[in-house]
C-alpha cells in the first residue's frame, strides 16, 4: 500500500530540512508520494525539479473576506508568471512584517539583533515568525521557538500582509494547479472550529473557488476527519491529507502523520491523487 504526505515544508520557508534531506526522510518513512508546499515560495520545488518525483506545491498565506486561511496549490507550474509575481509581492510583504518585528523586539523587549542575525533573516526566501523565534532560541532567550514566539513576538501587531483570496486562488488556477483549503478546522496552536462555525466559512471558501479540503491532518482526530470528509463529499470537493511536517521546527509531527492516532490512511480516499 502506497503512503503519501501532501503537506511538507523545507527550509526554503519555515521547515528545518533542506529539500535533499526531505527526499531522504520521505524514503526512510516509506512515503511514496509527497508534495513540497512551502509557504509563499516555490524555490524548493525549483531546486528539486527534474531530480526526483514529487508533487509541486505551495501554501499561500491568504485572507478570503474575513477568513484568515492558508491555500495549498497542487500540481502547479512553478514557472508561471502570475504565480511568481504574487510570490515576489509576498516577499516584500513579509520583509515589511519582519521589520515591524525587529523594531518591536528593540522597543518593547530591548533586544537588538546583530548584523549577522539580520543578514540571515533577510536571506530567507520566505521569512516568517518562526525564523525570528529561532534567532531568539539560539541566543538562549527561550527553550524553543513556540516559547520564543509567545514570550517575545505574539504581542507585535504587524497588520495584514496576507494575499487576498481571489489572487491566491487565481494564481494557483492560472498555473494549472488545484487550490485546497489547508487545515480548515484550524492549524497548529489554533482552537479547532465547531461545525456551526465551520459550515458558514466553508460556504464562503467555496464561493472564492477552493476545490478541495485537507481532511486528513496531523492535528485532527477521526471525528474531525470524518466530519470534513462528509463536508467534502457533500460539496463535491477533492480530499487531501498532509502532516504539515516542518522538521525540528514543529515537535511531534512526523512525515506521513495524517491524524492524531498515527493510523495509516487508505490512499484511494485522498481523491486529489486522481487529478494529478
Amino acid at each position: 500500500m502506497s503512503k503519501c504526505d501532501l503537506h511538507v515544508h523545507s527550509n526554503y520557508s519555515d521547515g528545518s530540512n533542506t529539500v535533499s534531506e526531505l527526499v531522504d526522510i520521505m524514503k526512510n518513512y516509506q512515503i511514496d508520494i509527497f508534495a513540497l508546499t512551502d509557504h509563499d515560495t516555490v524555490d524548493g520545488c525549483k531546486e528539486l525539479d527534474g531530480k526526483t518525483n514529487f508533487i509541486k506545491g505551495v501554501e499561500l498565506t491568504s485572507i478570503c473576506g474575513d477568513i484568515k486561511c492558508h491555500i495549498l496549490g497542487y500540481n502547479i507550474d512553478i514557472y508561471n508568471k502570475e504565480l511568481n509575481d504574487l510570490i515576489s509581492k509576498g516577499k516584500i510583504l513579509r520583509c515589511q512584517k519582519l521589520e515591524k518585528r525587529i523594531q518591536y523586539l528593540k522597543k518593547v523587549h530591548n533586544i537588538e539583533l546583530t548584523s549577522e542575525e539580520l543578514d540571515w533573516l533577510y536571506s530567507r526566501k520566505s521569512v516568517v515568525k518562526t525564523h525570528v523565534a529561532n534567532v531568539l532560541v539560539k541566543r538562549g532567550l527561550a527553550k524553543n521557538n513556540i516559547e520564543a514566539m509567545q514570550k517575545y513576538l505574539d504581542g507585535c501587531k504587524t497588520g495584514n500582509t496576507r494575499f487576498q483570496g481571489e489572487e491566491s486562488i487565481g494564481a494557483i488556477i492560472s498555473s494549472g494547479g488545484i487550490p485546497v483549503w489547508a487545515h480548515p478546522l484550524g492549524g497548529e496552536g489554533e482552537k479547532h472550529l465547531e461545525p456551526e462555525k465551520f459550515l458558514p466559512r466553508l460556504e464562503k471558501m467555496i464561493s472564492f473557488g477552493i476545490q478541495g479540503l485537507e481532511c486528513y491532518y496531523s492535528r485532527y482526530n477521526f471525528a474531525e476527519i470524518n466530519f470534513l470528509l462528509k463536508c467534502a463529499e457533500e460539496n463535491k470537493l477533492l480530499i487531501t491529507g498532509g502532516s504539515d511536517y516542518h522538521g525540528a521546527n514543529k515537535d511531534n509531527i512526523s512525515p506521513g502523520k495524517l491524524n492524531t492516532e498515527h493510523k495509516d490512511i487508505v490512499p484511494y480516499k485522498i481523491t486529489l491523487l486522481d487529478k494529478i
